[in-house]
């Protein structure tokens, strides 16, 4: 082998040698970045249920006695006051029934009387000798039965007398009418609703809770009201009642909030939000949810260093996470910037460039 050839062997084993070694990965180029500013301050913590304004007391109105309803004086939303007749049924069998009753103690009356005469006479007779004490005895047993039957009919037609005035249904206090569940002409049960009636002076909102939060609501405190009607008002709250079983439908408990003070434009079956809680002491900043990196299990952000343009790592800790935000109570500070976009593309001190 002469020498040309043996220096073309060491030159191309030189080249594999040399194209075998490891090579050092290219720096990472600057990245554009889209980036937030820290603004520290009192986030709100509230908790927001819809619900509806109802009166706290509402009575079911019922006539005492079964019937055709003749007429009905009120509509929904009629203001009504105590003793005023709201509904009639058909008069015409309650009559023909007191009528009957009448008649009966009407004849009740008459025996008892023709019983208590004949009773004096006995009684004469019997002083005199004239009849035995066995005599006698028959006769008072007549007229203690005649008594009786006439306290029994008397009873009995004090009842029908009273269902003749069953006949009109009568609101038991003032109120408005908030629903009706018979028309005119309907056939009617004994103590079968007819309408409802409640009283307007003290209000509640009725809300929907799921199970989760059922211990903050008791835990409430700072109970607000407020109106979709009237935005800018808020009213003071306090948890009433919250029901002990779960809708089979929905799976959430019904809570009943009692309006402390609500006002007249406050109106039943308006539309209500019930808040939980308020400001929160602590000061906390929020910041988009695409900006939350993992480190090790925990949250953490990318903070971009003002003098370099690099990223850094910071572990936070969260307060609480919402829609599309969550709130950051330690780790920033007022004026960093976090990247908000792309922050899984990112490797510590890589440049960026920030995107207005």
């Amino acid at each position: 082998m002469n020498r040309n050839a043996t220096a073309l062997i060491f030159l191309f084993l030189g080249a594999l040698i040399f194209g075998c070694a490891k090579q050092e990965p290219p720096a990472e180029g600057v990245r554009s970045a889209r980036a937030v500013k820290v603004a520290l301050g009192v986030q709100s913590h509230q908790a927001n249920y819809s619900g509806e304004v109802r009166a706290r007391f509402e009575t079911a109105l019922a006539f005492r006695v079964g019937g055709k309803i003749a007429k009905r004086h009120v509509e929904v939303g009629s203001l009504v006051k105590a003793g005023q007749v709201l509904a009639e049924l058909d008069p015409q069998d309650l009559r023909l029934t007191e009528a009957a009753s009448r008649a009966q103690l009407a004849a009740a009356q008459a025996d008892f009387e023709l019983t208590e005469r004949d009773l004096k006479r006995y009684t004469d007779l019997l002083e005199k000798k004239f009849i035995s004490l066995a005599d006698y005895e028959r006769r008072k047993n007549l007229f203690d039965t005649a008594k009786a039957r006439f306290s029994q009919v008397k009873a009995q037609h004090e009842v029908s007398a009273n269902q003749a005035g069953y006949g009109q249904l009568r609101a038991d206090h003032d109120g408005v009418i908030v629903s009706i569940e018979a028309e005119a002409g309907q056939v009617v049960a004994m103590g079968q609703p007819v309408m409802r009636l409640a009283r307007p002076e003290e209000k509640e909102v009725v809300v929907s809770v799921p199970e989760n939060r059922l211990a903050e609501l008791r835990a409430a405190q700072n109970i607000r009201i407020s109106l979709w009607a009237e935005p800018g008002k808020m009213y003071r709250g306090k948890v009433r009642e919250i029901s002990p079983a779960a809708d089979p439908v929905t799976r959430t408990y019904t809570a009943k909030v009692t309006v402390l003070d609500a006002a007249p434009v406050m109106q039943l079956g308006m539309t209500a939000n019930v808040l939980l809680g308020g400001d929160s002491a602590m000061p906390a900043a929020e910041l988009p949810l695409t900006a939350l990196y993992q480190q090790s299990g925990g949250p953490a952000v990318w903070l971009v260093e003002p003098a370099s343009g690099k990223v850094r790592l910071i572990p936070v800790t969260v307060g609480e996470y919402r829609e599309t935000t969550f709130t950051v109570l330690s780790g920033l500070k007022d004026g960093d910037s976090v990247v908000s976009a792309g922050v899984h593309k990112l490797v510590p001190g890589q440049q960026v460039r920030l995107i207005q």
